[in-house]
């Protein structure tokens, strides 16, 4: 786990950017070392933005930064995600790292931008420039339960077809896709994962180094 004193200060942190930006300004800290991945959350201010708390667990870019190589963790600054609402967000996500270098902890923001962009879309509309969206934003979700079933309908939606009509190659690719995000690092996921798709554990572990020989190539 993180030390005590990285805790206080990126929660004083949290804190400090929180009140300067006000209550649309969510900002987390999550634990990369927690021994629990199912609850990763140690700080959070205006938790109301997505609708999480202190001690609730991943975001789909913790759960890639925990099955990632850390030597290539790169920080990453002003992306679109959403809520499980709907509410459009600004995000930047900044790896915390001891003195070895290692990734300790993710330091986030998320500024709700809904009611900017209400607006902005109202005077596109008076004046006739409006302009469709053309990139679909992360969910960020209240729980891992939710997060995995974002997952695994992002994985449906990679390969095309409902899994009625998936081929092995096709699950194949979908799992590949779950393995790469870091699903399987939520409890009980390859169960959930299994019985989804219609195969056993074995072909589970199959498919997953089946899809990692495949990056290889």
């Amino acid at each position: 786990m993180m030390k005590k004193s990285e805790v206080e200060f990126l929660s004083r942190l949290a804190k400090g950017i929180a009140a300067q930006f006000g209550s649309n300004c969510e900002v987390v800290v999550h634990d990369l070392e927690s021994k629990d991945p199912d609850s990763t959350i140690v700080a959070i201010e205006n938790g109301q933005v997505s609708g999480r708390k202190l001690g609730d667990g991943p975001s789909n870019v913790v759960l890639k930064a925990l099955s990632s190589d850390p030597d290539k963790l790169q920080d990453h600054f002003a992306y679109n995600t959403r809520t499980e609402d709907g509410r459009e967000l600004r995000s930047s996500t900044v790896f915390f790292r001891d003195e070895t270098g290692k990734p300790v902890a993710i330091f986030a923001i998320n500024y709700d931008s809904t009611p900017i962009m209400a607006l902005q879309n109202m005077l596109k509309d008076f004046t006739s420039l409006a302009t469709p969206a053309t990139d679909e934003p992360d969910v960020i979700p209240h729980n891992v339960n939710d997060l995995l079933d974002e997952l695994i309908d992002q994985s449906v939606r990679l390969v095309g077809k409902p899994v009625a009509l998936m081929t092995r190659d096709d699950k194949v690719r979908a799992i590949g896709f779950l393995n790469d995000s870091g699903a399987f690092l939520i409890t009980k996921a390859g169960q959930k994962v299994c019985n989804y798709f219609g195969i056993s554990k074995y072909t589970l572990y199959s498919y997953m180094d089946e899809a990692k020989a495949q990056k290889k190539e």
